[in-house]
């Protein structure tokens, strides 16, 4: 039953997108109009979606368009994520799996670009930035984040929002481990994200799996840049420079300020690192 409503709801948007003319675009030297939800991963609560959608203005008009390149299984990532929103009555969405590649079909771009909500699914961050990373694809949620639309991503999809992406590898260690069990120089690989977030570093289902050393690492060796833990079945609600923690869970924000890094060996130090933890409901400054 839920597919055949998935089906009728891509028809549903199919429609809205052959009406919708072309918004103009925001310079992208000012500050987009949009706002990011960036999930840290695990269930989402049903009053999380809810927010989602209202702020991307979707109990209005417009529609949802879901991106499921970072899952290994893109048509069930697309069918899963289309029935958190079915769940609350928002059918008017669609599912694009563009392929590694290609030339992205425009039509498909051109939906991407007016969508009032984009949501990329988990799975690998490296694997959607493959396929995105300077595509017509990329430019069009930027332009939709500049002209006022919602990006929203969770697990891997939270962690491409950053333009120094932690891609979850280990220089040091190739092995794929969870959490990171050491602070080491040089073993923390970043790459590039979507960069929509180019003041902050992202981590995701932070408390669960204690990847505070990944974040300590991260903040020593980018020390301009705060990282920001966010916790599975949490968010934060990102517009202009504030975020507001929106959930369950914790959000954890490191914080290098006097731009400190020592070394002994292969490991790194600082001093005076800062740390705040964020509740449900409290909001902090990215500055």
């Amino acid at each position: 039953m839920k597919n055949l409503k998935y089906l009728l709801a891509m028809a549903m948007v199919a429609l809205l997108v052959s009406c919708t003319g072309g918004a103009n675009e925001s310079d992208r030297g000012e500050e987009p109009a949009g706002a990011l939800f960036i999930i840290g991963g695990g269930s989402r609560p049903a009053a999380m979606i809810e927010r989602m959608i209202a702020e991307a203005g979707l109990w209005e008009d417009g529609y949802a368009v879901i991106l499921p390149m970072s899952s290994a299984e893109p048509d069930s990532a697309i069918i899963w994520s289309s029935e958190q929103f079915l769940d609350q009555g928002m059918d008017r969405l669609a599912g694009f799996n563009f392929l590694p590649g290609e030339t992205p079909d425009p039509a498909r771009v051109d939906s991407v670009r007016h969508a009032k909500l984009i949501y990329i699914s988990g799975g690998d961050q490296n694997r959607f930035m493959d396929i995105v990373l300077g595509t017509p694809i990329m430019d069009a949620i930027h332009e939709a984040y500049a002209n006022g639309a919602v990006i929203a991503g969770t697990s891997a999809g939270a962690a491409v929002m950053s333009e120094k992406m932690i891609t979850g590898n280990e220089l040091r260690y190739p092995e794929y481990r969870p959490t990171f069990p050491v602070i080491e120089s040089e073993n923390l690989e970043i790459s590039q994200g979507l960069g929509l977030l180019d003041n902050a570093i992202i981590d995701q289902h932070f408390v669960w799996r204690s990847r505070h050393n990944r974040l300590i690492t991260a903040v020593l060796e980018h020390p301009r840049l705060p990282g920001i833990g966010i916790d599975e079945s949490t968010a934060i609600l990102v517009r202009g420079n504030k975020a507001e923690v929106v959930g369950v869970s914790q959000v954890l924000v490191f914080r290098n300020p006097q731009k400190s890094k020592s070394t002994y060996n292969e490991k790194i130090g600082g001093v005076n690192l800062r740390l705040d933890v964020y509740l449900p409901g409290e909001i902090f400054s990215l500055e």
